[in-house]
Order: C-alpha cells, then structure tokens, then sequence
C-alpha cells in the first residue's frame, strides 16, 4: 500500500471537485478511463481530499498511471492505494514539478548530469495524462521511469 502527496490546488478540474475536495468516485473512474488505463478492478472512493483505490492493476506501468490520473485532478490532496500489480511489482517513483522546471532538467536531476536528453522517456512514460512534453505545470505529480 502507498500513500501518496498531490498538490490539491492544481490539476485536472473534474465535475463536483474543487478546491476542498476531491471529485466524486465516478467521476475519477471516469478519468480513468478517459486516459485508457484498466480500471475494471479498481474500487475508488473518495472521502473529502482523499482518494482510496483498492484492487488489482494489470502492471506496475498502469498502477503508476492510475495513481498519478487520480492525483493530478483538483481538489486531491492525497491517494491512498493497494493496488496489487499481475506479477507484482515495485514502488513507484514520482517527481512533483516546480516552477521553472521542464522535462529536460527533470531528467538530468533524476537520471544524473548529461542525461537531459532522457525527458522523452519521462514524457512517453506519463502518456496519455501529457499530450506534449513542453505543457507540465508547477504542482503536476509525474512518474519517473527506471
């Protein structure tokens, strides 16, 4: 199980959700589902600025992704979830971003000094929730691949 921190002043705005809470559980299944992550196994449920996901994910890929499609919506300050992973799997690794910051200095503090050309990794590694990799923003919660 993993609980993990978003910034809830920032992300995605879903129907119902605002700053003090989250959006209601089917509207975050829906949000799921929009990215085209395999949620049929996942139960969400949504208590203030929490959101809880129980169940079972396909991969660890899809674990991440479901946590940080979650997360990255307004009005989620946390994710609580046990999600077991077909085959199992590790912690996820994730970066929130900060002002300033692009893909490309993501990567070399992540990966090492001269390694800025790896941020197409990071960006192919957070499709579908990035549709480009210039357009983060400051407080958005992004997965760091091994």
């Amino acid at each position: 199980m993993g609980v993990f921190d978003f910034i809830k002043e920032v992300g995605e705005k879903l129907f119902g959700a605002s700053e003090a809470q989250a959006a209601p559980a089917d509207k975050i299944k829906e949000e799921l589902k929009k990215h085209g992550l395999d949620a049929g196994d996942v139960d969400v449920k949504v208590e203030g600025d929490t959101i809880k996901i129980n169940g079972t994910a396909p991969s660890q890929e899809v674990r991440e992704k479901i946590i940080i499609a979650a997360g990255n919506t307004l009005g989620t300050a946390k994710v609580e979830e046990n999600l077991k992973v077909e085959g199992g799997g590790a912690e996820p690794k994730f970066y929130t971003v900060k002002k300033g910051d692009n893909l490309s200095k993501i990567a070399e503090a992540q990966y090492g000094k001269g390694k800025a050309n790896r941020y197409n990794d990071i960006f192919e590694a957070n499709k579908p929730m990035l549709k480009h990799p210039d357009k983060i923003y400051p407080g958005q919660v992004l997965r760091i691949p091994d």
